[in-house]
Protein backbone atom coordinates (compact mmCIF):
# COMPACT_ATOMS: atom_id res chain seq x y z
CA UNK A 1 0.00 0.00 0.00
CA UNK A 2 1.47 3.42 -0.75
CA UNK A 3 1.65 5.53 2.39
CA UNK A 4 1.00 9.22 1.81
CA UNK A 5 1.76 12.02 4.29
CA UNK A 6 0.97 16.24 4.03
CA UNK A 7 3.43 18.58 5.18
CA UNK A 8 1.01 22.10 5.44
CA UNK A 9 2.19 25.65 5.86
CA UNK A 10 1.53 29.09 4.65
CA UNK A 11 4.37 30.33 2.43
CA UNK A 12 6.47 28.38 0.12
CA UNK A 13 9.72 28.77 1.18
CA UNK A 14 9.27 27.37 4.53
CA UNK A 15 9.79 23.44 3.33
CA UNK A 16 13.45 23.59 2.05
CA UNK A 17 14.19 26.37 5.27
CA UNK A 18 12.87 24.53 7.88
CA UNK A 19 11.44 21.21 7.04
CA UNK A 20 14.04 19.07 4.18
CA UNK A 21 15.62 16.96 6.74
CA UNK A 22 11.97 15.95 8.22
CA UNK A 23 10.96 15.43 4.42
CA UNK A 24 14.29 12.61 4.34
CA UNK A 25 12.85 10.88 7.16
CA UNK A 26 9.55 10.29 6.09
CA UNK A 27 10.71 8.92 2.79
CA UNK A 28 13.44 6.80 4.48
CA UNK A 29 10.08 5.30 6.24
CA UNK A 30 8.38 4.81 2.81
CA UNK A 31 6.43 7.51 2.74
CA UNK A 32 5.31 9.62 -0.67
CA UNK A 33 5.75 13.17 1.01
CA UNK A 34 3.20 16.21 -0.29
CA UNK A 35 3.68 20.07 0.51
CA UNK A 36 0.64 22.16 0.51
CA UNK A 37 1.14 26.07 0.43
CA UNK A 38 0.47 29.05 -0.86
CA UNK A 39 3.34 28.75 -3.99
CA UNK A 40 2.58 32.84 -4.23
CA UNK A 41 4.33 33.85 -0.95
CA UNK A 42 6.41 35.51 0.16
CA UNK A 43 7.13 36.75 -3.50
CA UNK A 44 10.55 37.06 -3.31
CA UNK A 45 11.54 33.39 -3.21
CA UNK A 46 10.20 30.37 -5.54
CA UNK A 47 11.36 27.39 -4.31
CA UNK A 48 8.77 25.06 -5.92
CA UNK A 49 11.55 23.84 -8.22
CA UNK A 50 13.89 23.22 -5.47
CA UNK A 51 10.95 21.41 -3.67
CA UNK A 52 10.02 18.88 -7.02
CA UNK A 53 13.88 18.31 -6.80
CA UNK A 54 13.95 16.75 -3.57
CA UNK A 55 10.82 14.18 -4.60
CA UNK A 56 7.78 16.38 -3.25
CA UNK A 57 4.75 16.66 -4.65
CA UNK A 58 3.71 20.21 -4.66
CA UNK A 59 0.02 21.39 -4.03
CA UNK A 60 -0.53 25.17 -4.77
CA UNK A 61 -3.34 26.50 -2.05
CA UNK A 62 -4.37 29.86 -1.39
CA UNK A 63 -3.74 30.05 2.50
CA UNK A 64 -2.97 33.19 3.99
CA UNK A 65 -0.57 34.54 6.69
CA UNK A 66 -3.58 36.58 8.17
CA UNK A 67 -6.19 33.99 10.34
CA UNK A 68 -8.18 36.77 9.45
CA UNK A 69 -8.47 36.78 5.86
CA UNK A 70 -11.59 34.32 6.07
CA UNK A 71 -12.52 34.07 2.74
CA UNK A 72 -9.08 32.63 1.06
CA UNK A 73 -8.23 30.69 4.22
CA UNK A 74 -11.73 29.07 3.49
CA UNK A 75 -11.35 28.00 0.43
CA UNK A 76 -7.67 26.93 1.29
CA UNK A 77 -9.60 24.76 4.35
CA UNK A 78 -11.47 23.11 1.28
CA UNK A 79 -8.63 22.54 -0.77
CA UNK A 80 -6.97 20.97 2.22
CA UNK A 81 -9.66 18.43 2.27
CA UNK A 82 -10.01 17.51 -0.63
CA UNK A 83 -5.96 16.65 -0.87
CA UNK A 84 -6.78 14.21 2.04
CA UNK A 85 -9.23 12.97 0.64
CA UNK A 86 -8.20 12.35 -3.35
CA UNK A 87 -4.81 11.19 -1.59
CA UNK A 88 -5.70 8.85 0.96
CA UNK A 89 -3.54 11.49 3.04
CA UNK A 90 -2.28 9.16 6.45
CA UNK A 91 -0.54 12.32 8.32
CA UNK A 92 -1.32 15.80 8.44
CA UNK A 93 1.94 17.69 9.67
CA UNK A 94 1.27 21.44 9.96
CA UNK A 95 3.19 24.41 10.74
CA UNK A 96 2.31 28.08 11.26
CA UNK A 97 -0.34 29.37 12.67
CA UNK A 98 -2.51 29.43 10.42
CA UNK A 99 -1.74 25.92 8.49
CA UNK A 100 -1.57 24.31 11.99
CA UNK A 101 -5.25 25.86 12.08
CA UNK A 102 -6.31 24.84 8.75
CA UNK A 103 -4.46 21.42 8.98
CA UNK A 104 -6.41 20.45 12.14
CA UNK A 105 -9.50 21.81 11.24
CA UNK A 106 -8.96 19.22 8.01
CA UNK A 107 -8.33 17.04 10.45
CA UNK A 108 -12.10 17.47 12.00
CA UNK A 109 -13.94 16.96 8.64
CA UNK A 110 -12.35 14.04 7.35
CA UNK A 111 -13.64 11.88 9.31
CA UNK A 112 -13.90 8.64 7.34
CA UNK A 113 -10.28 9.19 6.59
CA UNK A 114 -8.82 10.11 9.99
CA UNK A 115 -5.60 10.70 9.03
CA UNK A 116 -2.99 11.59 11.95
CA UNK A 117 -2.58 15.41 12.89
CA UNK A 118 0.86 16.35 14.10
CA UNK A 119 1.36 20.31 14.68
CA UNK A 120 4.35 21.34 15.31
CA UNK A 121 4.65 24.93 16.79
CA UNK A 122 7.41 27.38 16.22
CA UNK A 123 6.25 29.58 18.63
CA UNK A 124 2.49 30.31 20.61
CA UNK A 125 1.63 33.78 19.54
CA UNK A 126 0.15 34.05 23.69
CA UNK A 127 3.91 34.14 24.46
CA UNK A 128 4.48 35.96 28.37
CA UNK A 129 4.42 39.39 27.96
CA UNK A 130 2.03 39.02 24.77
CA UNK A 131 -0.59 42.00 24.45
CA UNK A 132 -3.95 40.98 25.76
CA UNK A 133 -5.92 40.36 22.61
CA UNK A 134 -3.43 37.30 21.98
CA UNK A 135 -4.35 35.81 25.20
CA UNK A 136 -7.87 36.56 24.23
CA UNK A 137 -8.13 35.26 20.78
CA UNK A 138 -5.20 32.74 20.12
CA UNK A 139 -5.21 30.92 23.57
CA UNK A 140 -8.63 29.72 23.39
CA UNK A 141 -8.31 28.82 19.77
CA UNK A 142 -4.95 26.85 20.83
CA UNK A 143 -6.76 25.11 23.67
CA UNK A 144 -9.92 24.05 21.07
CA UNK A 145 -7.41 22.37 18.55
CA UNK A 146 -5.19 20.76 20.81
CA UNK A 147 -8.30 18.23 21.67
CA UNK A 148 -7.80 17.18 18.14
CA UNK A 149 -4.34 16.71 17.73
CA UNK A 150 -2.54 13.30 17.94
CA UNK A 151 0.93 15.21 18.41
CA UNK A 152 1.87 18.36 19.67
CA UNK A 153 5.48 19.19 19.01
CA UNK A 154 7.54 22.84 20.70
CA UNK A 155 10.62 23.65 20.75
CA UNK A 156 11.00 25.70 23.96
CA UNK A 157 10.51 25.19 27.35
CA UNK A 158 8.14 28.09 28.20
CA UNK A 159 5.92 26.79 25.01
CA UNK A 160 6.26 23.12 26.62
CA UNK A 161 5.23 24.30 29.86
CA UNK A 162 2.32 25.71 28.41
CA UNK A 163 0.85 23.00 26.02
CA UNK A 164 1.18 20.52 28.99
CA UNK A 165 -1.90 22.41 30.03
CA UNK A 166 -3.54 21.46 27.12
CA UNK A 167 -5.93 18.55 26.67
CA UNK A 168 -4.84 16.62 23.32
CA UNK A 169 -6.75 14.21 21.10
CA UNK A 170 -7.29 10.81 23.57
CA UNK A 171 -4.15 8.88 23.72
CA UNK A 172 -2.23 12.62 21.94
CA UNK A 173 1.39 13.19 22.92
CA UNK A 174 3.37 16.43 23.41
CA UNK A 175 6.87 16.72 22.49
CA UNK A 176 9.77 18.93 22.30
CA UNK A 177 12.51 19.25 20.22
CA UNK A 178 15.39 21.18 19.99
CA UNK A 179 14.46 23.17 16.49
CA UNK A 180 15.04 22.05 13.33
CA UNK A 181 18.46 20.93 14.00
CA UNK A 182 21.48 23.18 13.51
CA UNK A 183 23.90 22.00 10.80
CA UNK A 184 27.42 22.88 12.54
CA UNK A 185 29.53 21.78 10.32
CA UNK A 186 28.07 24.15 7.75
CA UNK A 187 28.06 26.69 10.19
CA UNK A 188 31.46 27.30 11.77
CA UNK A 189 34.16 29.37 12.41
CA UNK A 190 35.52 30.95 9.21
CA UNK A 191 39.20 31.08 8.69
CA UNK A 192 40.78 34.71 9.20
CA UNK A 193 41.60 35.01 5.73
CA UNK A 194 38.30 34.07 4.27
CA UNK A 195 36.80 36.45 6.48
CA UNK A 196 38.91 39.40 5.67
CA UNK A 197 38.42 38.87 1.98
CA UNK A 198 34.42 38.58 2.51
CA UNK A 199 34.45 42.07 4.71
CA UNK A 200 36.17 43.64 1.66
CA UNK A 201 33.52 42.20 -1.09
CA UNK A 202 30.67 43.77 1.11
CA UNK A 203 32.51 47.00 1.72
CA UNK A 204 33.25 47.09 5.55
CA UNK A 205 36.05 49.46 5.62
CA UNK A 206 39.22 47.99 8.27
CA UNK A 207 38.92 48.28 11.65
CA UNK A 208 34.96 49.12 11.56
CA UNK A 209 32.68 46.74 13.67
CA UNK A 210 30.51 44.46 11.33
CA UNK A 211 26.52 44.06 12.73
CA UNK A 212 24.75 42.07 11.01
CA UNK A 213 20.73 40.55 11.14
CA UNK A 214 19.22 38.22 9.02
CA UNK A 215 15.28 37.64 9.25
CA UNK A 216 11.99 38.97 7.36
CA UNK A 217 11.50 42.46 7.51
CA UNK A 218 8.43 42.93 9.47
CA UNK A 219 7.64 44.06 12.83
CA UNK A 220 8.12 41.44 15.02
CA UNK A 221 11.90 41.29 13.92
CA UNK A 222 12.05 44.27 15.06
CA UNK A 223 15.12 45.78 13.23
CA UNK A 224 14.02 49.72 14.45
CA UNK A 225 15.16 49.71 17.98
CA UNK A 226 18.92 48.57 16.36
CA UNK A 227 18.60 51.84 14.17
CA UNK A 228 17.69 53.53 17.04
CA UNK A 229 20.66 52.33 19.35
CA UNK A 230 22.90 53.72 16.19
CA UNK A 231 21.23 56.75 15.70
CA UNK A 232 22.67 56.86 19.30
CA UNK A 233 25.64 56.24 19.04
CA UNK A 234 26.12 58.44 16.34
CA UNK A 235 25.09 61.54 17.83
CA UNK A 236 27.16 60.96 21.32
CA UNK A 237 30.49 60.00 18.98
CA UNK A 238 32.69 63.05 18.37
CA UNK A 239 33.93 61.80 14.63
CA UNK A 240 32.08 58.88 11.87
CA UNK A 241 30.68 56.00 13.52
CA UNK A 242 32.93 53.00 12.90
CA UNK A 243 30.18 50.50 13.04
CA UNK A 244 28.31 49.02 9.97
CA UNK A 245 24.89 47.51 10.10
CA UNK A 246 24.15 44.85 7.51
CA UNK A 247 20.67 43.32 7.33
CA UNK A 248 19.70 40.25 5.27
CA UNK A 249 15.80 39.41 4.33
CA UNK A 250 13.23 40.97 2.54
CA UNK A 251 9.61 41.76 3.49
CA UNK A 252 6.57 43.93 3.76
CA UNK A 253 8.60 46.69 5.85
CA UNK A 254 11.59 47.29 3.70
CA UNK A 255 9.86 50.70 2.36
CA UNK A 256 9.32 51.46 6.00
CA UNK A 257 13.16 50.35 7.05
CA UNK A 258 14.45 52.66 3.79
CA UNK A 259 12.51 55.97 5.42
CA UNK A 260 13.73 55.18 8.87
CA UNK A 261 17.18 55.07 8.17
CA UNK A 262 16.97 58.24 6.04
CA UNK A 263 15.23 59.76 8.86
CA UNK A 264 18.09 58.86 11.12
CA UNK A 265 20.73 59.59 8.96
CA UNK A 266 22.12 56.10 8.48
CA UNK A 267 22.75 55.80 4.85
CA UNK A 268 26.24 54.86 5.58
CA UNK A 269 25.80 53.28 8.58
CA UNK A 270 23.20 50.36 7.28
CA UNK A 271 22.57 48.40 4.54
CA UNK A 272 19.49 46.60 3.40
CA UNK A 273 21.28 43.49 1.58
CA UNK A 274 17.88 42.04 0.72
CA UNK A 275 17.17 38.25 0.64
CA UNK A 276 20.19 36.40 0.46
CA UNK A 277 21.35 32.35 -0.31
CA UNK A 278 24.91 33.52 1.26
CA UNK A 279 23.93 33.89 4.61
CA UNK A 280 26.64 31.33 5.95
CA UNK A 281 29.46 33.63 4.40
CA UNK A 282 27.78 37.19 5.53
CA UNK A 283 27.24 35.84 9.39
CA UNK A 284 30.63 34.37 9.28
CA UNK A 285 32.69 37.50 8.50
CA UNK A 286 30.68 39.63 11.39
CA UNK A 287 32.29 41.06 14.18
CA UNK A 288 28.34 40.36 15.63
CA UNK A 289 25.21 39.56 14.63
CA UNK A 290 21.73 41.19 16.01
CA UNK A 291 18.36 39.13 16.91
CA UNK A 292 16.10 41.99 18.30
CA UNK A 293 13.18 40.21 17.89
CA UNK A 294 9.70 40.89 19.94
CA UNK A 295 8.96 37.15 19.56
CA UNK A 296 10.98 33.79 18.89
CA UNK A 297 10.45 30.14 19.16
CA UNK A 298 13.90 29.57 18.83
CA UNK A 299 15.43 32.10 16.56
CA UNK A 300 18.09 29.90 13.72
CA UNK A 301 19.16 33.16 13.24
CA UNK A 302 21.00 33.18 16.51
CA UNK A 303 22.14 29.66 16.85
CA UNK A 304 23.86 29.75 13.05
CA UNK A 305 25.69 33.25 14.47
CA UNK A 306 26.82 31.34 17.60
CA UNK A 307 27.65 28.42 15.70
CA UNK A 308 30.22 30.50 13.74
CA UNK A 309 31.60 31.85 16.87
CA UNK A 310 29.82 35.22 16.25
CA UNK A 311 28.69 36.39 19.49
CA UNK A 312 24.84 37.62 19.37
CA UNK A 313 22.76 40.98 20.53
CA UNK A 314 19.44 39.37 21.50
CA UNK A 315 16.03 41.03 22.78
CA UNK A 316 15.20 39.10 25.95
CA UNK A 317 12.42 36.30 24.84
CA UNK A 318 11.37 32.52 25.18
CA UNK A 319 13.38 31.40 22.34
CA UNK A 320 16.67 33.44 22.84
CA UNK A 321 16.27 32.20 26.66
CA UNK A 322 17.23 28.93 25.48
CA UNK A 323 20.65 29.30 24.53
CA UNK A 324 21.67 33.02 25.24
CA UNK A 325 23.79 33.35 28.43
CA UNK A 326 24.32 37.23 29.17
CA UNK A 327 28.30 38.36 28.68
CA UNK A 328 29.28 34.58 27.92
CA UNK A 329 28.25 34.40 24.26
CA UNK A 330 26.47 38.12 23.96
CA UNK A 331 24.48 40.40 25.22
CA UNK A 332 20.35 40.32 26.14
CA UNK A 333 18.24 43.14 26.99
CA UNK A 334 14.47 44.07 26.58
CA UNK A 335 13.38 44.09 22.89
CA UNK A 336 12.45 48.34 23.65
CA UNK A 337 15.74 48.72 24.75
CA UNK A 338 17.87 50.94 22.49
CA UNK A 339 20.35 51.70 24.99
CA UNK A 340 20.95 48.41 26.28
CA UNK A 341 21.75 47.32 22.25
CA UNK A 342 24.20 50.74 22.07
CA UNK A 343 25.91 49.26 25.42
CA UNK A 344 25.85 45.67 24.01
CA UNK A 345 27.38 46.61 20.65
CA UNK A 346 29.92 48.91 22.35
CA UNK A 347 30.79 46.11 24.82
CA UNK A 348 31.72 44.03 22.28
CA UNK A 349 33.91 46.60 20.87
CA UNK A 350 35.75 47.31 23.35
CA UNK A 351 36.81 43.67 23.79
CA UNK A 352 40.62 42.62 24.24
CA UNK A 353 42.12 40.07 21.64
CA UNK A 354 41.72 37.32 24.70
CA UNK A 355 38.15 38.62 25.40
CA UNK A 356 36.88 37.80 21.74
CA UNK A 357 38.73 34.85 21.39
CA UNK A 358 37.40 33.42 24.95
CA UNK A 359 33.53 34.69 23.65
CA UNK A 360 33.88 33.02 20.46
CA UNK A 361 34.62 29.83 22.13
CA UNK A 362 31.93 30.35 24.23
CA UNK A 363 29.54 30.66 21.35
CA UNK A 364 30.03 27.99 19.20
CA UNK A 365 30.24 25.56 22.70
CA UNK A 366 26.82 27.19 23.60
CA UNK A 367 24.72 25.37 20.03
CA UNK A 368 25.65 21.98 20.79
CA UNK A 369 22.47 20.91 22.39
CA UNK A 370 20.71 22.11 18.97
CA UNK A 371 22.45 20.20 16.63
CA UNK A 372 21.15 18.19 13.53
CA UNK A 373 21.92 15.15 15.20
CA UNK A 374 19.93 15.47 18.30
CA UNK A 375 17.03 17.17 15.87
CA UNK A 376 17.17 13.79 13.68
CA UNK A 377 16.64 11.66 17.50
CA UNK A 378 13.57 13.47 18.32
CA UNK A 379 12.25 13.99 15.04
CA UNK A 380 12.43 9.80 14.62
CA UNK A 381 10.94 9.53 18.19
CA UNK A 382 8.11 11.54 16.97
CA UNK A 383 7.75 9.93 13.33
CA UNK A 384 7.71 6.61 14.78
CA UNK A 385 4.79 7.44 17.24
CA UNK A 386 3.28 8.50 14.21
CA UNK A 387 3.76 5.37 12.37
CA UNK A 388 2.39 4.05 15.22
CA UNK A 389 -0.83 5.26 15.13
CA UNK A 390 -1.08 4.78 11.52
CA UNK A 391 -0.76 0.94 11.97
CA UNK A 392 -3.48 1.05 14.36
CA UNK A 393 -5.79 2.96 12.76
CA UNK A 394 -5.33 0.04 9.65
CA UNK A 395 -5.49 -2.70 11.81
CA UNK A 396 -2.05 -4.10 11.52
CA UNK A 397 -0.59 -3.49 15.22
CA UNK A 398 -2.73 -3.75 17.82
CA UNK A 399 -2.49 -1.62 21.20
CA UNK A 400 -4.33 1.24 23.43
CA UNK A 401 -3.94 4.67 23.08
CA UNK A 402 -2.79 6.33 26.23
CA UNK A 403 -2.15 9.87 26.76
CA UNK A 404 1.42 10.79 27.71
CA UNK A 405 3.88 13.82 27.36
CA UNK A 406 7.24 12.69 25.58
CA UNK A 407 9.95 15.57 26.18
CA UNK A 408 13.70 15.37 24.74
Amino acid sequence: MEKHVLILTTTNDFLCKFEAENVKLLQQMGYTVHFASNMEQPAYVRDEERIREMGVLTHPIVIARSPFMLRDNFRALRQIVRLVRQYSILAIHCHTPVGGLLGRLAGMLCRKERPVVLYTAHGFHFYRGAPLFNRLVYYPVEKFLARHTDILIVINGEDFRAAGKFRLRKGGRLYRIPGIGLDREAFRPLPEETRRALRRGLGIPPGCFFLVSVGELNENKNHRILLEALSKMKRECAGSLPVRYGICGDGFFRDRLEQWIREKGLEEQVTLYGYRRDVREILGCADASALPSRREGLGMAGLESLAMGVPVLAADNRGTREYMRHGKNGFVCRYDDADGFARGIEALRDQTGEQEKQMRIRCRASTEPFGKLRAKEAMERVYGDMEQRIRQKLGKKPGGNQRHHGGV
